[in-house]
């Protein structure tokens, strides 16, 4: 048995990669990934020792061709990462916010996403889990490491990780759809039609396109960028400094406005960014010019924000295990405790806030008129603590090929994809009739072999002149 170790790490926030080519008789494993990762492994089988070897040959000339090197494995450190520390006093409100139920993840949670059919919530052991409105778990979804935020894009929903991927837990088998420079200490991230925007430590903003191919970065104002968000017509980055709104597609910078304290979380409705500062603020800025509109005072440093539709009401989290709820003009309505830790992010959905707080929980709050007078007045329900269902289904990322469901024929209605190399790439496209045969498929390359086809659900057309895989994928035998 032979093995050939080679790494590409380039100075400057370039690649922090390793590839390793393992000869095993008649059998060729290739393991790859970022350094100081486990990374994904394919194994082939060839007819001759002599063929296995010439196949392992082949591939180590290609990467050496690519600039990858000979190297110790072990003596390059792996990529950088952050874990928000982040401090929690008790709350000064009288009273308690009328908590519906509770469900405790066990560990510090950041990730909250809640849509019309669930809701979801990562913390920073690598659990995901899936949630009812009415606070049943529904599913778990288990990732190699913390994770960081949970984005939605139309309908995909997106973990960000601290193994520097990002994976799509859109169908039943969650897959990295991108791969982040080793340099990028990941804050947090938000993708628009299938562009990945990602902000950093070192308080940078990073665009990266549909293929996992770097499209253009900017250094930002100061350093811990927790405001990433983007629309068809700008990306709003935040960080110690202010905001600043760049062009969607060319990163020219559109406007920066200075903030009142540091920014430490960001939201965004169509017309409007909303800005959580340490100097217990939120603001919103007009997307048009960054005018500082209005300005929502609360008591501590606020963690996280979020607003009903239209931005009607405006919601903050503090240090101090509160929530508040403000009018569009910046009036306070009302100051409540969480009953359970700071909230780190927050929605709100059909008069209901959803939190994640600092002791790990998603915690769903009444929030209708009627609930918060009640409980302004002392009177709230009893929370319903969630419990995990005996057999949950619990869902880990595809690694290999292996991974995927092979079926003999497409069933009816299904698409069929194809992987070819394209420029000593491996790219997919579309194989069935009535879609452009000269666009790219959007595709978890752990998966990707060169001349084999998958079957999948549906194709949606991005803007951006690919396609967007939803729904299963399965490989046709």
């Amino acid at each position: 048995m032979t093995t050939t170790y080679l790494e590409l790490s380039q100075d400057g926030g370039g690649a922090h990669k390793f590839y390793e080519v393992t000869v095993d008789g008649t059998v060729v494993s290739v393991r790859y990934g970022r350094i100081g990762a486990a990374g994904q492994l394919q194994t082939s089988a060839f007819p001759t020792p002599e063929k296995a070897r010439a196949a392992a040959e082949k591939k180590i000339g290609e990467k050496v061709r690519k600039g990858y090197a000979p190297a110790v494995q072990g003596q390059r450190a792996p990529r950088s990462v952050t874990r928000r520390q982040v401090t929690s006093a008790p709350s000064t409100a009288r009273a308690v916010a009328p908590v519906l139920w509770r469900f405790r993840t066990g560990s510090s949670a950041f990730g909250i996403h809640v849509d019309e059919d669930r809701c979801w919530v990562g913390n920073q052991t690598g659990d995901v889990y899936t949630l009812s409105h009415q606070g049943e778990v529904l599913a778990r979804y288990n990732l190699p490491d913390g994770v960081k935020c949970l984005v939605a894009d139309d309908f995909w929903i997106y973990a960000g990780c601290d193994d520097g991927r990002v994976y799509d837990l859109s169908s039943k088998l969650p897959f990295a759809a991108y791969e982040i420079a080793h340099d990028v200490d990941i804050f947090w991230l938000d993708i628009h039609e299938g562009v990945l925007h990602v902000s950093d430590r070192a308080g940078r903003l990073t665009v990266i396109d549909h293929e996992d191919e770097h499209q253009w970065a900017r250094t930002g104002r100061g350093e811990h960028a927790w405001l990433v968000r983007a629309d068809d017509r700008a990306v709003y980055h935040g960080g110690e400094r202010g905001v600043t709104a760049y062009a969607h597609g060319s990163g020219a910078e559109l406007w920066h406005t200075a903030t009142r304290g540091a920014v430490l979380f960001g939201w965004q409705e169509e017309d409007a960014v909303y800005a959580g500062t340490a100097n217990r603020v939120v603001q919103r800025l007009a997307k048009r010019d960054g005018a500082v509109e209005a300005t929502f005072t609360c008591d501590a440093p606020v963690y996280s924000c979020a607003t009903s539709p239209g931005g009607r009401f405006v919601f903050a989290g503090d240090s101090s295990s509160s929530v508040y709820c403000f009018d569009r003009h910046g009036t306070r309505l009302w100051k409540l405790g969480t009953g359970g830790g700071s909230a780190l992010s927050m929605q709100y959905l059909d008069e209901r806030l959803y939190l994640v707080t600092t002791d790990g929980s998603l915690v769903c709050v009444d929030a209708s008129e009627q609930a918060i007078t009640a409980a302004q007045q002392g009177s709230v329900p009893v929370a319903r603590d969630v419990k995990l269902a005996a057999a949950l289904p619990t869902y880990a990322p595809a690694t290999t090929a292996a991974s995927v469901t092979a079926v003999a024929a497409a069933p009816a209605g299904a698409i069929v994809v194809e992987c070819v190399q394209d420029a000593g790439r491996l790219r997919v496209r579309v194989v069935s009739e009535g879609y452009d045969p000269t666009w790219r498929v959007q595709f978890p390359r752990a998966i990707r072999e060169p001349g084999v086809r998958y079957v999948v659900d549906a194709l949606h057309p991005a803007s951006g002149g690919f396609y967007r895989v939803r729904g299963d994928i399965r490989r046709l035998r």
